[in-house]
């Protein structure tokens, strides 16, 4: 792995006690974005999907109903949230790993996605974890971020650096040509979520 030290001192961070502390706060954090999910597979049928940050399966559980059993999988670099996972949803796989660095082969998954994770990856690597995520897909890569504009720092519960905002779909197309983009939306507080912006690409072939 790429020697990072600003990327290391944030997983850190999220893998300590204030990774925890947000787990703890986001138990019941999906529990109202089954219909969200739900017109996500009805506009993008996949077969195998991967959440990038899985948390405790907010979001994935939403994916077991309608997959085959073992075809849903999360990766998260926080202990707690993977043992939350296992206990409560033990149908999904979940597997400790950095965004940096994925143990999955290329096009794996038809579909790949984070929710509220590339917000909180330093400059120095992003570019790689995003690349990461289009590796594993086969076709479909999903953005749920915050926005803006322009490249902006908010602060975060007394870190530095710890949470960014961008024009995420911008840089990835700019990243990546082989991505066009298929939908977006907004999904606001009032819906389950927190005022997030979510882009969905097609691979190219």
């Amino acid at each position: 792995m790429t020697n990072q030290p600003e990327a290391s001192r944030l997983e850190n961070l999220w893998s300590g006690e204030f990774g925890d502390a947000y787990v703890e706060r986001n138990k019941a954090a999906g529990d109202n974005r089954g219909p969200f999910w739900q017109s996500i597979h009805e506009r993008f049928p996949v077969r195998r999907v991967l959440e990038v940050g899985c948390n405790n399966g907010g979001n994935l559980r939403w994916f077991t109903d309608v997959l085959p059993q073992g075809y849903v999988y999360g990766v998260d670099i926080n202990q707690k949230a993977l043992a939350l996972l296992r206990q409560t949803h033990p149908n999904i796989n979940s597997l400790y790993s950095p965004a940096r660095e994925l143990p999955f082969r290329d096009s794996l998954f038809d579909l790949t996605f984070t929710m509220g994770v590339l917000i909180h990856q330093p400059d120095s690597t992003l570019p790689l974890v995003m690349s990461e995520i289009v590796r594993c897909s086969r076709r479909y890569v999903l953005c749920g971020e915050y926005y803006a504009a322009e490249r902006t720092e908010v602060p975060y519960r007394g870190h530095e650096g710890a949470l960014i905002k961008r024009d995420f779909g911008t840089l990835y197309r700019e990243l990546f040509p082989e991505l066009e983009l298929r939908y977006e939306t907004f999904l606001s507080k009032d819906m389950g979520w927190d005022d997030i912006t979510v882009w969905v690409f097609e691979k190219q072939q």
